[in-house]
């Protein structure tokens, strides 16, 4: 496992080598090191790889930096998340663009069956403070991840509503994780934490806040999400991108009305006037439209009610077959006695948990449930 993740760390690192082409690399060899390993040739035919970034991983030499990461991961308890990690937060892998690695500090439930972002302007209203305290207030009997961006404005009353709540929360770093940025939020990150629930980034720990970094981000807010909550957002700016790509990611997406005089609530109008967001008033609203108010929704967890009459591909009725009977079996027995490959494996999993018909188990172990 320790060579496993210098190699992890390093597919990072290589350049014109971004998470699609990770995928495809994973999906085709099975492992990190096997990328740095196979013959050039090989490479060359995996698809979006090609000759010239074949020959930057050949080339690639600058492990130094990935043990230097792994000495931080070490020294300050962070939990490396690769794509093939069954901590690696599930909802992300139907992202086409998925972080390749994730780095986390926290205990909260990365595939919590019931989870939201709640973003919004940095530069809020009373009436945004109160919408959001209101609506995470009314989410708190359900155990609902709150997830957002640890930026001023709603971002921070999100997560300040969801300690005072009891609910778990995660914020969302554009940047590594030797620093919190904004620095005033340094003792709320420190809280988070302490509190059950984490902080996620994708950079390595020397990252410094680039403004590039920040859309990259939003798309993890949205991707690892059920649904998108806006309070109060401009026309333009971050919250209005993570709308956008959440919306792209086939997720739900939700805004509260304001004043149309208001610059702070233009951005939640113009969402909701486009069809691009659902127009919600408080928790409950929220809850009917995403229909978690009875436990019926097709991800989360069902009080041990199986589904019926869901129709299987043939590779998961391969799986289905052979945890059949039995009790939480290794992935690596599965991918063994499946024949199928590791990557069609981790896809058939990922979507028969979503239908509630595997339940993940500690060590990478699954079962039928």
């Amino acid at each position: 496992m320790h060579a496993e993740l210098l190699y992890q760390i390093a597919l990072t690192l290589i350049p014109n080598v971004g998470p699609v082409q990770a995928k495809n690399l994973m999906a085709q060899l099975g492992s990190a090191r096997a990328i740095f390993t196979c013959p050039i040739d090989t490479l060359k035919k995996i698809e979006g790889i090609g000759e010239l970034r074949a020959a930057a991983i050949r080339k690639f030499n600058d492990f130094n930096l990935a043990e230097q990461e792994m000495k931080f991961i070490q020294q300050y308890q962070i939990s490396p998340l690769f794509i093939n990690d069954p901590a690696y937060p599930k909802r992300l892998l139907h992202c086409y663009d998925c972080p390749t690695l994730l780095y986390y500090k926290g205990s909260a439930d990365l595939n919590n069956p019931k989870t939201i972002a709640v973003i919004g302007t940095r530069t809020n209203t009373e009436y945004g403070r109160i919408v959001t305290d209101q609506l995470i207030e009314g989410l708190s009997s359900l155990g609902i991840l709150v997830v957002s961006g640890l930026a001023h404005g709603i971002d921070a009353i999100a997560h300040r509503a969801a300690l005072k709540n009891g609910l778990p929360t995660v914020g969302v770093l554009a940047h590594g994780l030797s620093q919190v940025y904004p620095a005033g939020h340094t003792s709320l990150a420190r809280e988070i934490v302490k509190e059950g629930g984490g902080l996620l980034t994708e950079f390595r720990s020397p990252a410094i806040p680039d403004r590039h970094q920040f859309p990259a981000r939003n798309r993890i807010v949205a991707g690892m999400t059920d649904a998108t909550v806006v309070v109060e957002t401009g026309v333009k700016g971050g919250s209005i991108i993570t709308a956008e790509l959440a919306n792209g990611y086939n997720r739900d997406v939700f805004a509260f009305p304001g004043k149309i005089s208001d610059p702070r609530s233009a951005g939640c109008n113009h969402l909701i006037r486009c069809n691009k967001a659902g127009l919600i008033s408080d928790a409950a609203s929220l809850l009917e439209t995403m229909n978690w108010g009875t436990e019926t929704k097709m991800t989360g967890r069902r009080s041990g009610q199986k589904a019926i009459f869901i129709e299987l591909t043939k590779e998961e009725q391969v799986l289905a077959d052979l945890l059949r009977g039995r009790d939480a079996v290794h992935i690596d027995e599965i991918n063994l006695r499946s024949g199928l490959p590791n990557s069609v494996v981790a896809a058939a999993i990922l979507n028969m948990e979503l239908q509630n018909l595997v339940l993940t188990h500690p060590g990478k172990r699954y079962s039928l449930y």
